[in-house]
C-alpha cells in the first residue's frame, strides 16, 4: 500500500476528526475537525472549498450518487448542503428547535433523515424540498441510525429504544434494548430457504456488549450475540458476503461470524490483530478485502481467504494511536484518521494501465505517477508525475502519452535526469478510444476515426502533418487501430482491416471479413497481424503476402482480451492472446509441408487481476493492481528453465517440454533436450518436426544422432532440390502421409515422382490412373505388377484382364513378356480353361511354370494333365506321386530311375509285391531303404539268405535281425540265430536259446562289449555249473565278483599256456582286496598245493598291485634266472621293463638292478659293433664282460673266447693275453672250440704285453680326465650315466637321448650307429637319424640321488 497524501491543520491538532469519502465515485473527501468548518478535497490531497459554520461541525453525510454534502454545525438550525458538481452552498432552515444531532442520507432517493437531542426527527425531500417534523420519535438524542434499500428508517436513542419507520416518518416497529444502542444496520439474514422479504433484519451493537440481530417482520424472536470478555467491547462492526458480520473488539481482536441460522453465534475467524487496541474495521466490496486499524497499524485481509494478511502498514509518527477507518466506494484509496488530528490517505487499488513498444514498457504506479521501465534491455526505470488521473496510457519508440476525455499529454524520453521532457498536451476532437505512438507519429482513436500526427513538428507543419481516416465516412467507423514501426492499421465495424504506410499515409493493402473487426494486434514488423472480429473469433493474417489468405486461430476463447508477440529477437512466430485468468500461447508455422498453418501450444494460468504487457522468450511480464510488474514464465516454455539447468526431468516432463519446444520451432533447444536425457523415441519425434518444417539439414543430424542411417541417406538425397512442392513431397512421403505427397508432387515440376512413389508403395490402382495421365508407356508394366498382386490375393478374374493387358509384343521386353505369358497360363487353369492354360505352359520354356501349373491341376484333381506337365518340367518326383494317385503303375516304373523320393519307391514296392513281383519289389524297397521290408522280401519269397544276412549287418537293422535270427531257427542253425537274436537287442532270447542248445560259448563270445552285469552274471553261473572253471572265473570277474572269479581260477588244471594263472592276478590287482592277494600269493608260492609257480606270476601279481619294489626285487631274481639259463635278452628285458616302471613310478632304482642292466647291455652291444666291424668298441664291451664273467655261467668258455679274439684283432694284446691264461685252466680248457685252441695255447705260450692306450674324456660330473669306458668317477665318486651305443661314460656337450625310453646316448655315436641299425639298442623301438635332437642342458639326467618318493 502507498501513501497518496497526509491532510494535517493546525486547528485540527489534538482532536479526532469526522469525515466522509464523496459516494460512489470517491473524487472528493470532506474533514470537519474542532474548528467551525468542513474542509473538502480532491483524492490527490488538493483542497478544493471550505465550508465555514457558526459551531463545530456535528455530523455530515453524502447523498447516494455522491452530488451533495449535507452537514449539520453545533448552534446552528440549518442544513448546509454543498453541491459538488457546481461547487455552491446552499442552506436549508430545519425548523428544529432543538440541537442536531444525526443526520443521513436515504440509500435510494433524496431523502435526508436529521435527528436531534432531543429525540425528534426530520425527513427532508431534497427534489420536493418537502420537510415532514415528526417530534417525539425518542424521549432521549438520537445518536444511530441507518436506512434499508425498502426506504425504511431505523434509528436508536439514548432512551435505550430502537425505532423503525417508514420514509412519512410513521413508526411501524419499536423496540426496548438493554443499553445504549451504537452502531445500527439493515441487513439481509441467511436462511436455509432464500425468503423475498429484503433486508428485514436490523442489526445493532447494544451497550458495547451484545450485538442484536432484530427482524422486523418476527419482533418477539430477537437474537442476542454476547462475546468473551477477553476480546474488550465491541468498537465496530461490519456485514458483507451471503450473511457475515465482521467485529473488531478494543482489545485488538478481529472476529467473524456467520448469521446462518444453524450456525449463528460460530466463529469462523478470529486473529488478535492487535495488541493493545483495536479502534475501527472497514470493508471494501470492490476490492474484497477488509481492513482494522489500531495502536498504530493498518492491516488488510482477503475476504476469500481471511487468513491471508495482504499488506501491513505502521504509521510510527502516531504516538496517540489511530482513529477511524474507511475506503472509497471502488476500493481505490483508503482513508484513516488518527487521535492527533491528521488524515492518512493510501492507494490501495490502482487503476490498470499500461502499455508497450518492442521491450518498453509504461505503466501506472500511482495515481498520476508512471513508470517507464525496460527490463530486458536493463535500462534504469524513469518515473513521470503526470497531471490528470489518466485512462490511457501509450507507449512509443521514444516517447510516452498519457491522457484522459479528448486531452493526452506527451512526454520525450531523454538520457538525462529526470529522463524525461513534457513536450505538449493536444485536445481532440473526441473523446479518446485508445492512442498508439511510433518513433514520430501518434495516433488517437475517437468517435470513429483516426487521427494521425507528428509528435513533435513545429505547430504550422503538425497541421500540414495530420489525417484522419477513413477519409471517407461510407467506408465505416473504426473499432481498434495499432502503429507500428511503418505502418498504421485500424479495422472497421464493416470488417475492413487496412494497412496504411505512415511515410506517404497511403493506403497499402485491405482485408475484407465477413464482420466487423473489435482489435487489431500487428507484430513488431507489421508483416503480421491478428484481429478479433465481433463474433469474438481470432484471425491470423498476413497484408503482405496475398496468397496467404486468412486463418482462423484455433481453439480461440471468445473471452480473449488481448493479444501480444513475442519481442525475442530469435522467435517471430510466436504470440500469446489471453483473457482474466489464462494466457494461451500460439506459434505459427510459415513454411510446412502442410503449407502455412497456427497452432495452439497450450495456455497459462494467470493470478488475479493481472494485465500482460510484454512478451519476451516465453517470460510474460504483467502488471498488477498494486502498480508493480510481476513475471510469469509461459507454461508452454518450460523448456527453457531446463536447458539453463542441468537437472534431469522425469521421462513425461521431458516429453511434453519437447513437445511444446517443437511446436514452438525451437529445434535449438530440442536438441539439447535430446542431448541430455533423450531417448531413441524423442529424436526420432524432432526429426519428424524437422520433416515437417522442411529443415532437411538439421533433420539429417538429427537422424545421424539416433542412428537411423536409412533416413540419412534418404534426406541427403534430397538436399539439392529447390523445387519446394517437390522437395515437400519426398518429406511428406518419407513421413508417410501419401495422399500429401502426391498433391505436392504433382503441383511440382516433377510430377511423375507420384507415379514412382505410389509404384513403390504397390498402390496398383492409383499407379495405373496415374501412367494413363503421366506415363502412358508404363502402362503393361504396371499391370503385369498390378496382375501379381492381384493373383496372390486371389481375384484372377482381373489378374488374367491385366496379364494381358501387361503384353508388350515387343523384343525388348522378352522376359517381361513371358511373366506375363506365365500368368495367363496360371489364370486360365485357374478359371477352368485347363487345355488353353496347359497349351500354354508347355509351349513356356519355364520349368517353375510347369510345375505352378501343375500344383494347380492337382489342387483342382485334374491328375493325368498335372503330371503330364510335372514330367515336362522334370519334376520326376512330383510327377510318379500323381500318377501313383491314379493308378498309372507302367508310367510309375518308367519314372523311377529318375525319382529319389523313397515314398515314391516304397508305393511302388507295395504295388509290385501285391502283383507278386517281388525281385522288382526288393529293388523298390531297396531303393526306398525299407530294410525290413527287403529282408522280408529276400527270406519269405526270394529264399536268398546270403543277401538278407549281408543287409541286416550292413544296416544293424534290428527287426531284420529278427526275421533272420527266426529264419536260422527254423534250419536249427542255432548259433547263427543267437547271434541275429543278440543283433536284435533280444538278449534274453539268445541266452535261453544258448542254454537249450549248449551254446553259451558262442553267445558269450556274440554278447561282448554290450552286456549287462547281470547278463555276464547269469552267463557265469551257467559255466559254474558245467564246472567250465575258467570261462566261470571269466565272467564272474567281469561282473565284479572277485572272490568267486579267483575261486574259479584256481580251480583250474595247470596247462602250458597257464592263462588262470593271469586271469588270477589280474583279478586280484583289480580287487585291490589284501585277503585275495594273499591267497593267491599262497598259491604262487606253493603253499597250498607244494608246487611252487613261475616267478614271473609274483612279479606280474606284484606289478598288478603297484607293489612296484617287490616288483623290482622278483624282477632281479627274474633276471638272475634268465641270465643262468643262457637268456640274455630276456634278462634284459625284464630289467628294462622294470627299471622304466620304477622311474615312472619316481622310485629309486636299486643299484644291483641298474648294474645288472649296465652289464646285459654291454653284452647286448658287442654283437650290435661286432656286426658293423668296429673291432675296438666291441673288444671293450667284451672286456668289461669278462671282467663279471661269473654273472654269465652258462656260456663262460665262448664269452672268453670272443673276448681273446676280438682284443687280438682290436690291438689291445695284454688284454687278450689275459683272458687266454684264464681260458688255459682245467675246467675251461677242453671246453673251448677246437678251431681256436691252438692259436690261444701259443698265445699264452709266447705273451705280447703291448696294449693301445684308451683315450679320456672329462668326468660329466667333476670334468676330471678318465678313460673312456670307465663308469666310475675317482675324483667325485658319481656313477656315470653310460651311453646306450657305445658302452662309454657320457659327455655333457655330445648328449642325446633316446626319444621312447629317454636313456642317454652320445649324439655323435648315435648317429653313426643309426646309420646301420634302425631301433634302440635299449628298448628296441623303431628309430630313426630324424628323430634324435642334440641335448644342449643335460642337467636332469645328472641328478645324482633320485630322491625316492
Amino acid at each position: 500500500m502507498k501513501s497518496v497524501f497526509i491532510l494535517a491543520d493546525k486547528a485540527w491538532a489534538g482532536s479526532t476528526l469526522l469525515y466522509k469519502w464523496q459516494k460512489t465515485l470517491g473524487n472528493y473527501i470532506a474533514v470537519a475537525g474542532q474548528d467551525n468548518s468542513v474542509k473538502i478535497f480532491d483524492r490527490h490531497g488538493h483542497k478544493w472549498t471550505e465550508l465555514n459554520l457558526p459551531g463545530r461541525c456535528v455530523g455530515m453525510d453524502w447523498d447516494k450518487d455522491g452530488d451533495i454534502l449535507a452537514v449539520i454545525a453545533a448552534k446552528s438550525s440549518f442544513i448546509y448542503l454543498w453541491d459538488a458538481s457546481v461547487n455552491k452552498t446552499s442552506q436549508i432552515d430545519s425548523g428544529m428547535r432543538d440541537q442536531m444531532s444525526f443526520i443521513l442520507w436515504s440509500k435510494l432517493g433524496p431523502l435526508l433523515a436529521v435527528g436531534t437531542v432531543k429525540g425528534n426527527l426530520l425527513i427532508y425531500n431534497q427534489q420536493t424540498s418537502r420537510k415532514i417534523p415528526v417530534l417525539g420519535k425518542h424521549t432521549k438524542k438520537i445518536t444511530c441510525g441507518c436506512w434499508s434499500v425498502q426506504n425504511l428508517l431505523a434509528l436508536g436513542s439514548e432512551d435505550n429504544t430502537l425505532s423503525v419507520s417508514n420514509h412519512e416518518g410513521d413508526t411501524i416497529r419499536q423496540t426496548t434494548l438493554r443499553g445504549e444502542p451504537a452502531e445500527m444496520h439493515f441487513s439481509v439474514v441467511k436462511t436455509d430457504e432464500r425468503s423475498g422479504q429484503g433486508e428485514s433484519t436490523v442489526s445493532v451493537s447494544v451497550d458495547k456488549k451484545i450485538l442484536m440481530l432484530f427482524n422486523i417482520n418476527d419482533p418477539d424472536n430477537r437474537i442476542e450475540l454476547t462475546f468473551q470478555r477477553h476480546y474488550g467491547n465491541i468498537v465496530s462492526y461490519r456485514w458483507y458476503g451471503d450473511g457475515y458480520i465482521l467485529i473488531g473488539f478494543s482489545h485488538g481482536y478481529f472476529v467473524v461470524i456467520s448469521t446462518h441460522i444453524r450456525e449463528i453465534g460460530h466463529e469462523l475467524y478470529q486473529a488478535h490483530n492487535h495488541n493493545h487496541s483495536l479502534n475501527s474495521v472497514a470493508i471494501s466490496p470492490a476490492l474484497n478485502k477488509a481492513a482494522s486499524c489500531g495502536d498504530n497499524s493498518i492491516k488488510i485481509h482477503e475476504l476469500s481467504e481471511l487468513k491471508d494478511i495482504n499488506s501491513v502498514v505502521r504509521l510510527d509518527d502516531e504516538t496517540k494511536g489511530l482513529d477511524q477507518l474507511n475506503w472509497t466506494d471502488d476500493g481505490q484509496l483508503l482513508a484513516v484518521s488518527t487521535q492527533k488530528g491528521t488524515l492518512h490517505v493510501f492507494l490501495t487499488k490502482l487503476p490498470i494501465l499500461g502499455g508497450s513498444f518492442g521491450t518498453r514498457l509504461a505503466y501506472l504506479t500511482s495515481l498520476l505517477e508512471v513508470t517507464v521501465s525496460n527490463q530486458v534491455e536493463g535500462e534504469r526505470p524513469v518515473t513521470i508525475e503526470v497531471e490528470v488521473e489518466p485512462t490511457f496510457i501509450a507507449m512509443g519508440t521514444y516517447h510516452v502519452a498519457v491522457g484522459m476525455n479528448n486531452r493526452a499529454w506527451f512526454y520525450a524520453l531523454v538520457d538525462q535526469e529526470p529522463g524525461f521532457n513534457k513536450l505538449k498536451d493536444i485536445e481532440y476532437l473526441g473523446t479518446i478510444a485508445s492512442m498508439c505512438l511510433n518513433s514520430d507519429y501518434a495516433a488517437a482513436l475517437f468517435e470513429g476515426k483516426v487521427q494521425l500526427h507528428m509528435i513533435e513538428g513545429k505547430d504550422q507543419e503538425e497541421k500540414k502533418q495530420m489525417k484522419l481516416f477513413p477519409d471517407d465516412d461510407r467506408k465505416g467507423r473504426i473499432l481498434c487501430h495499432a502503429l507500428t514501426a511503418d505502418f498504421l492499421y485500424y479495422g472497421t465495424d464493416s470488417g475492413n482491416v487496412v494497412c496504411v504506410l505512415v511515410e506517404d499515409w497511403e493506403t497499402v493493402n485491405s482485408y475484407s471479413h465477413s464482420v466487423g473487426v473489435r482489435k487489431v494486434f500487428p507484430d513488431l514488423n507489421g508483416t503480421r497481424l491478428v484481429f478479433i472480429d465481433d463474433k469474438n473469433g481470432g484471425f491470423l493474417l498476413s497484408p503482405a503476402n496475398a496468397t496467404d489468405s486468412c486463418y482462423e486461430l484455433p481453439n480461440f476463447s471468445p473471452t480473449i482480451t488481448g493479444v501480444l508477440w513475442d519481442n525475442w529477437h530469435a522467435d517471430r512466430g510466436a504470440f500469446v492472446a489471453y483473457d482474466d485468468d489464462k494466457v494461451y500461447t500460439y506459434a505459427l508455422h510459415k513454411t510446412t509441408i502442410y503449407g502455412p498453418r497456427v497452432v495452439l501450444v497450450g495456455s497459462t494460468a494467470l493470478l488475479f487481476s493481472q494485465k500482460p504487457l510484454l512478451l519476451h522468450n516465453g517470460e510474460l511480464t504483467c502488471q498488477t493492481a498494486s502498480g508493480k510488474t510481476s513475471e510469469v514464465a509461459l507454461s508452454t516454455h518450460s523448456f527453457l528453465k531446463n536447458s539453463t539447468s542441468t537437472s534431469t526431468d522425469t521421462p513425461p516432463e521431458l516429453g511434453t517440454q519437447l513437445t511444446q519446444a517443437l511446436m514452438l520451432k525451437r529445434f535449438h533447444e530440442a536438441w539439447g533436450l535430446c542431448k541430455s536425457a533423450g531417448s531413441d523415441t524423442d529424436w526420432a519425434e524432432v526429426g519428424k518436426a524437422c520433416l515437417v518444417h522442411m529443415e532437411v539439414e538439421l533433420a539429417i543430424q538429427v537422424y545421424r544422432m539416433s542412428g537411423n542411417v536409412g533416413m540419412v541417406l534418404s534426406l541427403q538425397g534430397i538436399q539439392g532440390i529447390e523445387d519446394m512442392n517437390l522437395r515437400a513431397g519426398h518429406l511428406a512421403m518419407f513421413l508417410g502421409d501419401y495422399n500429401l505427397a502426391q498433391d505436392l508432387y504433382l503441383s511440382s515440376g516433377c510430377p511423375i515422382a507420384a507415379l514412382e512413389m505410389r509404384r513403390d508403395l504397390l498402390h496398383w490402382d492409383s499407379a495405373l490412373m496415374l501412367a494413363k495421365r503421366l506415363a502412358k508407356d508404363q502402362i503393361p508394366f504396371i499391370s503385369k505388377e498390378y496382375a501379381v498382386h492381384l493373383e496372390f490375393t486371389g481375384d484372377y478374374v482381373n489378374a488374367l484382364a491385366h496379364y494381358e493387358k501387361g503384353m508388350t509384343h515387343n523384343n525388348k521386353f522378352q522376359e517381361h513378356d513371358e511373366v506375363c505369358k506365365a500368368g495367363v497360363a496360371r489364370m486360365s487353369i485357374r478359371m477352368g480353361d485347363i487345355r488353353r492354360g496347359a497349351a500354354q505352359a508347355i509351349q513356356h520354356p519355364s520349368r517353375v511354370l510347369k510345375k505352378e501349373c501343375g500344383a494347380i491341376l492337382e489342387s483342382m484333381k485334374q491328375f493325368s494333365e498335372a503330371a503330364q506337365l510335372y514330367e515336362k518340367g522334370q519334376y520326376y518326383d512330383k510327377a510318379a506321386s500323381v500318377y501313383i494317385r491314379c493308378k498309372n503303375w507302367v508310367k510309375v516304373g518308367e519314372l523311377l530311375p529318375h525319382v529319389f523320393s523313397p515314398k515314391i519307391h516304397l508305393q511302388y514296392a507295395k504295388a509290385k509285391e501285391a502283383d507278386g513281383k517281388y525281385k522288382e519289389a526288393a529293388q523298390a524297397y531297396e531303393s526306398a531303404k525299407d530294410w525290413d521290408n527287403v529282408i522280408r522280401v529276400l527270406l519269405d519269397h526270394l529264399y536268398n539268405t546270403e543277401e538278407a544276412v549281408r543287409i541286416v549287418r550292413e544296416t544293424q537293422s534290428i527287426e531284420g535281425a529278427k526275421m533272420v535270427a527266426r529264419f536260422f531257427l527254423g534250419l536249427s542253425d542255432y548259433g547263427s540265430a543267437i547271434h541275429f537274436l543278440v543283433l536284435s537287442q533280444c538278449n534274453d532270447e539268445a541266452f535261453q536259446l544258448a542254454q537249450q542248445h549248449g551254446q553259451m560259448e558262442v553267445y558269450a563270445d556274440i554278447i561282448g562289449p554290450e552286456a549287462t552285469q547281470e547278463d555276464y552274471q547269469s552267463i557265469a553261473l551257467y559255466f559254474e555249473g558245467e564246472k567250465k572253471h575258467l570261462q566261470a572265473g571269466k565272467f564272474f570277474q567281469k561282473c565284479g565278483q572277485y572272490s568267486r572269479a579267483l575261486k574259479h581260477f584256481l580251480k583250474c588244471p595247470n596247462t602250458d599256456d597257464n592263462l588262470a594263472v593271469e586271469m588270477a592276478i589280474e583279478t586280484v590287482g583289480q580287487a585291490k582286496d589284501s585277503s585275495l592277494t594273499n591267497q593267491l600269493i599262497d598259491y604262487l608260492m606253493g603253499e597250498s598245493d607244494g608246487m611252487p609257480k613261475d616267478a614271473k606270476y609274483l612279479f606280474r601279481l606284484y606289478m598288478a598291485l603297484q607293489q612296484y619294489r617287490e616288483a623290482a626285487r622278483t624282477a632281479i631274481i627274474i633276471a638272475r634266472e634268465e641270465q643262468c639259463a643262457g637268456n640274455y635278452r630276456n634278462a634284459h628285458d625284464v630289467l628294462f621293463s622294470m627299471y622304466t616302471e620304477l622311474q615312472a613310478q619316481m622310485i629309486k632304482i636299486p643299484a644291483e638292478m641298474a648294474t645288472n642292466l649296465m652289464i646285459l647291455h654291454s653284452y647286448l652291444l658287442v654283437k650290435i659293433h661286432v656286426k658293423r666291424g668296429d673291432h675296438l668298441k666291441g673288444a671293450r664291451m667284451l672286456i668289461r664282460v669278462s671282467n663279471n664273467i661269473s654273472k654269465f655261467p652258462a656260456h663262460v668258455v665262448p664269452i672268453l673266447t670272443s673276448a681273446v679274439i676280438e682284443c687280438h684283432r682290436a690291438g689291445l694284446k695284454n688284454s687278450a693275453f689275459s683272458f687266454a691264461a684264464m681260458l688255459m685252466r682245467p675246467e675251461y680248457r677242453n671246453e673251448i672250440d677246437p678251431k681256436y685252441r691252438k692259436k690261444i695255447e701259443a698265445m699264452v705260450r709266447r705273451p705280447d704285453t703291448s696294449e693301445l692306450e684308451e683315450e679320456t674324456t672329462p668326468c660329466p660330473f667333476c670334468g676330471f680326465q678318465l678313460a673312456q669306458n670307465e663308469l666310475l668317477c675317482i675324483s667325485c665318486k658319481n656313477n656315470l650315466p653310460y651311453c646306450i651305443a657305445t658302452g662309454r661314460h657320457m659327455l655333457k656337450e655330445d648328449w642325446s637321448a633316446c626319444p621312447h625310453c629317454e636313456f642317454p646316448a652320445l649324439y655323435s655315436q648315435f648317429l653313426l650307429l643309426l646309420e646301420t641299425e634302425t631301433v634302440c639298442p635299449m628298448c628296441s623301438e623303431t628309430l630313426s637319424v630324424k628323430q634324435v635332437k642334440k641335448i644342449s642342458d643335460c642337467s636332469k639326467y645328472l641328478q645324482t640321488d633320485e630322491l625316492d618318493q
